[in-house]
């Protein structure tokens, strides 16, 4: 599920206006990827890998040769015919995990993974949070096929290797909200900011950070999220983009590096314009600023 907007709530707390039935292009979701049959070719004898080895970050490596499945604690990795993969760290992962592959002979190889902890911006307000109404039904008739496109779009497995390239800026800008800030109301923790915001003016295009496939792209608006693009990378690793005033692409399109796919806007929830990009990995969200290096 992607966040309701860009002030990080789970739900508005009171609903807004209602609005258009919407409609959106959306691929149904690949099954989830099983074991290859066949075992990688000769490699390393255990994992190698490297990346952002952190809260929300990421890895790339390979797997042991002769793995006919390797998994990352209980997720599946997708290995290409190299034995590659790619593998990420929710915001809240614990501070180890472990890389395990099967091999052809029976053995399993088991490798540590440390992963270290982020100091989250998080901001401690003594009011309570303001109570709110909850969902209404003639909402919710709206909202549950929004979320389920969503879903289906980040369950999507397509055949593309955008997961190895370093990914480039979208767009650049001011950066108006992080990944992973957050407010509490007297204890009372409100959803973390999922992405990243960057706000460079209204109408300025973006592109696709990495290749891929679109797999939702939501010309009418979603109520919160806006005119919404999701782009699977490959290996479980796909990009949305939110709040588009204009999106370019559509569902099954083909999209390289640096392609132009929307232009930056404030549709859907939003309190002035920008582009709101979150990453997933599996059900694990992830930080776009450790995708990147610095700013052009």
């Amino acid at each position: 599920m992607l966040a309701a907007a860009c002030t990080a709530i789970p739900a508005p707390d009171a609903p807004p206006a209602p609005v258009a039935t919407t409609r959106a292009e959306v691929v149904q979701p690949l099954p989830a990827p099983t074991p290859t049959p066949r075992a990688t070719p000769n490699g390393p004898s255990t994992f190698l890998f490297d990346g952002q080895l952190t809260q929300g970050g990421w890895i790339r490596g390979t797997a042991p040769g002769g793995t006919v499945s390797a998994r990352l604690g209980d997720a599946p990795l997708e290995l290409d015919p190299q034995g590659r993969f790619f593998a990420a760290f929710d915001r809240d992962a614990e501070p180890s995990a472990e890389l395990i592959a099967t091999l052809a002979d029976g053995r399993t190889i088991r490798s540590p993974v440390a992963v270290s902890p982020r100091a989250w911006n998080i901001e401690h307000i003594n009011v309570a949070r303001t109570p709110g109404g909850g969902m209404t039904d003639a909402f919710w008739r709206i909202r549950e096929p929004e979320l389920n496109a969503i879903e289906a779009a980040r369950q999507a497995n397509s055949d593309t290797d955008g997961w190895t390239q370093d990914f480039a800026w979208p767009v650049t800008g001011r950066i108006s909200g992080r990944f992973g800030s957050q407010r509490v109301y007297r204890g009372e923790p409100a959803s973390y900011h999922s992405g990243l915001d960057i706000a460079p003016g209204a109408g300025t295009p973006f592109v696709a950070p990495a290749d891929g496939v679109v797999t939702l792209a939501a010309h009418d608006p979603f109520s919160l999220e806006g005119k919404l693009i999701v782009i699977d990378h490959g290996a479980g690793l796909n990009s949305a983009f939110l709040h588009a005033s204009q999106i370019f692409v559509n569902v099954g399109d083909r999209v390289s590096q640096g392609d132009r796919i929307g232009l930056v806007g404030a549709t859907g929830r939003a309190t002035g314009p920008h582009l709101h990009w979150s990453l997933k990995w599996r059900e694990a969200r992830l930080d776009p600023l450790l995708f990147l290096g610095p700013m052009p």
